[in-house]
């Protein structure tokens, strides 16, 4: 896993000392220091990502601040109302600081002199201050600068100066007590023997599912029980500066652009060789954001996809590989929740596979229900989704992407979810995705498939617990159909007894069946009399007594499906009404 993401962050501009940065405001001053501007940087949710921005180490000691780019606090002492007075001294210190280090690096690079004179003037510093408060900037916002228009962070000088000095300060208090004489081992990602890193770089991004806003470490001993044979914190998993900083420069890329929140955690996901966001297919399984997805369209563009890959025509693709990972946080350390990897092409399968198992026929009986998103189908368990358990979501997302059964807990909350809506009539009347995740537990619970569940109403299905949901779908639109209605009808009263127990409740919403039929006209009572014997010559010997779980499934899936062939077939006699007036 650390590997797969050293190798991202080959790709980023990743180097030890330097950190990317989400920066929100850039003051403008002229060449003698004088305050010109405030500019906002972003698109107003989000600052601009500056790259190379000096990340001081050992922050950890106090007194200290990044050089160059630094927090509003930091730079103008600027503080959040009733601020507590310790804090307002620390960062005092942090603020001389921070012009220190701007004094020393001018005697290299003399256009610095002009942030020295603006920070060490209160007259400036007060005007600079007035205007970010008048722009509603807050404290913990980030901060650069803009002298004479060139930004001195970007400056190849200023970036050769931050090298040498943080190589000076930092001096050997690095060096790890080791076995070898010279302190060096074998790095743990590059294989090449160098100097461990005692403490590596934070984790940032992780604050909304349990991290700290400070930052969250990925590989740390910060105790003796993790270490052993007497190494010194991280050189216990010994990597190089070099190799540390990538991986988590690499996470950190992932997290600020290709992350989604699942439960209380984040996922991320990449592979070795760069894919077009239309070719993603963990893009088709979040669902197209920006555009209008059409019918089955994401399960289209897997099977293109893959038929291309197969004859050859993305010869590209097939060689490609996937990594996604899992991760929240947990005390100031990453958890790492699940990690995956494995060949493009059979992750394209296993998505296309996914699209193809939830197919389900709409509640209106006409066509096949949009293919649903992933977050949809894990919001189907739950009244709301931030009442979905984050080990109910990582199970769900490893389903997806490797092709697993749905696991039995999983489809009886969906069950339970489906009878709940069904008495509740301020719900509505069927969730898709629901009915899409029953009907894939059953396709997945053998590894050979199921050819029996079909996406529509099978009336051939063998099982007669399928059979029972028919009926009473049947049952409810008779009912509707002779008394209009009624409030708490056959479904509303019935459903959770005869799903369980239907030899004890069919023979008795039967009986009631004929008393509805006495109220409707010659034909259509007709009609439904021989809609009932049909469903009640495939119960064999009659209906079930008890059903189990599984049993319960396909009495829904069967309910469900009659109902919306009965509805098909009302649109149908409703087009070849229209058709005969004209």
């Amino acid at each position: 896993m650390l590997q797969a993401l050293m190798e991202y962050g080959n790709g980023l501009d990743s180097e030890p000392g330097f950190k990317t940065r989400e920066v929100r405001w850039c003051v403008e001053l002229d060449a003698d220091g004088r305050f010109l501007n405030v500019l906002p940087l972003g698109d107003g949710n989000r600052g601009a990502m500056h790259h190379r921005c000096p990340d001081m180490h050992g922050m950890n000691a106090g007194g200290k601040s990044h050089f160059l780019v630094e927090t509003v606090q930091t730079v103008l002492l600027m503080f959040k109302a009733n601020e507590e007075t310790i804090k307002i001294a620390g960062t005092a210190d942090k603020h001389s600081f921070f012009i220190a280090m701007l004094g020393k690096a001018a005697h290299s690079f003399t256009q610095l002199s002009a942030l020295v004179n603006a920070l060490g003037n209160e007259s400036q510093l007060s005007i600079i201050r007035a205007a970010l408060i008048e722009k509603k900037a807050k404290p913990s916002d980030w901060l650069c600068f803009r002298v004479d228009g060139k930004d001195p962070r970007e400056a190849i000088a200023v970036q050769a100066w931050w090298r040498e000095w943080r190589k000076s300060d930092m001096g050997g208090d690095n060096m790890p007590s080791t076995s070898t004489s010279n302190g060096d081992m074998v790095c743990f990602l590059t294989g090449e023997v160098a100097q461990p890193l005692l403490t590596h770089p934070k984790i940032t991004g992780l604050s909304g599912v349990g991290g700290l806003s400070m930052g969250d470490v990925m590989v740390g001993f910060d105790k003796g029980a993790f270490g052993s044979f007497g190494l010194k914190q991280s050189a216990n998993a010994a990597m190089n500066a070099d190799a540390a900083q990538k991986y988590v420069d690499g996470l950190n890329d992932l997290i600020r652009n290709r992350s989604r929140k699942l439960a209380n955690a984040l996922v991320v996901h990449w592979f070795k060789a760069q894919v077009a966001l239309e070719d993603d297919p963990l893009e088709w399984l979040h669902g197209f954001e920006s555009q209008e997805q059409t019918e089955a369209a994401a399960q289209i563009a897997s099977r293109q996809l893959l038929d291309a890959i197969r004859t050859g025509k993305r010869a590209d693709l097939g060689s490609n590989h996937y990594y996604a990972l899992t991760v929240s946080g947990a005390a100031g350390r990453v958890m790492v929740r699940d990690w995956m990897e494995g060949n493009f092409e059979d992750l394209v399968c296993n998505i296309e596979a996914w699209f193809t198992d939830f197919a389900i026929v709409a509640r209106d009986g006409v066509v096949q229900a949009r293919d649903p998103k992933f977050m949809a189908v894990c919001g189907a368990l739950v009244r709301e989704l931030k009442d979905l358990p984050a080990p109910t979501a990582a199970t769900l997302w490893k389903v997806a992407l490797q092709r697993l059964p749905i696991p039995q807990p999983i489809m009886a909350q969906a069950l339970a979810r489906f009878r709940t809506d069904l008495v509740d009539k301020d719900q509505p009347p069927f969730n898709h995705a629901r009915m899409g995740l029953i009907k894939a537990y059953f396709v997945r619970l053998n590894s050979g498939g199921n050819q029996t569940m079909t996406a529509y109403l099978n009336r051939e299905h063998p099982e007669p617990a399928y059979h029972c949901g028919r009926l009473l779908a049947i049952f409810s639109n008779l009912q509707y159909a002779a008394l209009g209605d009624v409030g708490a009808g056959v479904v509303q009263r019935f459903y959770a007894a005869a799903s369980q127990t239907p030899g004890l409740i069919i023979g008795r919403l039967t009986s009631n069946a004929r008393n509805h039929l006495g109220k409707l006209e010659g034909g259509l009572a007709h009609w439904y009399e021989n809609q009932i014997a049909d469903v009640m010559g495939r119960l064999g010997d009659g209906a079930p007594r008890i059903l189990d779980l599984n049993g319960q499934g396909l009495f829904a899936l069967g309910y469900y499906q009659q109902l919306a062939a009965l509805r098909e077939g009302k649109k149908t006699d409703n087009i070849t009404k229209q058709g005969e007036t004209k």
